[in-house]
């Protein structure tokens, strides 16, 4: 009797566009929230007219990967399995073509995004041009029965210059049958001539039972025992701000004490313990340290952000220091991308961020 085929789902390198030690998002076997986007893909795919490229724009950790892999998923298997439970995208776990997603083999899938260096033993900082050319090699192979050949770029958001004007020339002429996904958090940082060719997906911040819903599923499934129950995370909640991802670095104990920090920080401004700062600096910078420097910058930004909405609704503040409040967001930003992608002194960045917040509040 023939021997069954079996499909490997082993990682050769660490992913950069997963949260270890919890399950990659095309391991993910529930899409919770979003469910008008994943109902608009899936009418779309079914329909067999799905325009060619999406652009999934959002909050960071919000599962903006975890749709379009269920909607890569769900175009390769030829639709939702009849019977099955769990949304639009919902396809069988043990369809072939599925089992090939999850281990990366599937013929018509091209996964693009910040590669591991095997030989430095580290993420590169962007996604190069290299990495996008090797679409025309995918692009120019035809797929099997009509299928549909899928390619996500996780994050968009990472390419440098020359791998986003590669990418829009693909964009402009896809052939037949091509899905292109694009995540991004910062869609504004995109080529305009990017954004203009995709269809659009807003997504928002989970509400709280998705949230929790999405954490405790990951958290059952991840590689390492993570100390968290419901109980634990709903005192994590609102700190989280509807992000599955900061979420699961809380529960993780990757951002222990920066809440209260960054409460601190700002309900002290104008004024600074710049011993506390230097500290904290240290702290982050530390190698082992990314995930708490990634979640203070994410709690810094979302307190600031925060503060300007508080302030635009009560009239609290003249338009002049709305104006500076909302700049220094887009500073922080933008330098923030700029550091990570140059792989620049984390220490001298925080400290930065904290002097022109403190500028920024005593005008």
């Amino acid at each position: 009797m023939a021997r069954r085929a079996q499909v490997l789902e082993v990682d050769a390198a660490p992913e950069s566009d997963r949260l270890a030690p919890f399950p990659h998002p095309r391991h993910t076997t529930r899409l919770f929230g979003h469910e008008v986007a994943a109902r608009e893909l899936a009418d779309a795919i079914a329909s067999g007219r799905c325009h060619h490229a999406w652009l999934l724009s959002g909050p960071e950790g919000i599962g903006k990967a975890t749709l379009a892999w269920a909607a890569a998923t769900f175009a390769v298997c030829g639709g939702a399995a009849e019977g099955e439970a769990g949304g639009p995208l919902a396809t069988a776990r043990d369809a072939p073509a599925a089992a090939q997603v999850r281990a990366l083999s599937y013929p018509g899938l091209l996964l693009i995004r910040i590669p591991y260096d095997l030989k430095d033993k580290r993420f590169r900082t962007v996604i190069t041009v290299d990495e996008v050319r090797r679409l025309k090699g995918f692009l120019s192979h035809t797929v099997g029965d009509g299928g549909w050949r899928v390619v996500i770029v996780d994050t968009a958001d990472d390419m440098n210059i020359a791998a986003a004007n590669a990418l829009l020339k693909s964009l402009e002429e896809p052939p037949p049958r091509t899905l292109f996904f694009l995540i991004s958090a910062s869609p504004g940082r995109l080529l305009p001539t990017i954004r203009s060719r995709c269809r659009t997906l807003q997504l928002g911040a989970l509400g709280e039972a998705d949230l929790k819903g999405a954490a405790l599923a990951a958290i059952s499934a991840s590689e390492d025992a993570v100390a968290a129950d419901g109980a634990a995370l709903d005192g994590l909640i609102v700190e989280a701000g509807g992000s599955v991802r900061r979420l699961l670095t809380l529960a993780a104990g990757a951002g222990a004490g920066l809440g209260p920090a960054v409460s601190g920080l700002f309900d002290r401004l104008p004024n600074v313990d710049w011993t506390q700062v230097h500290r904290l600096a240290d702290d982050l910078a530390a190698p082992a340290n990314a995930a708490r420097y990634d979640m203070f910058f994410a709690l810094l930004l979302d307190r600031l952000a925060g503060d300007v909405r508080g302030a635009v609704a009560g009239g609290s503040q003249p338009p002049g220091a709305l104006a500076t409040r909302a700049e220094l967001w887009e500073t922080l930003v933008r330098e923030k991308a700029s550091a990570d992608a140059l792989n620049l002194d984390r220490k001298t960045l925080v400290i930065d961020a904290v002097a022109r917040l403190q500028a920024a509040t005593a005008r």
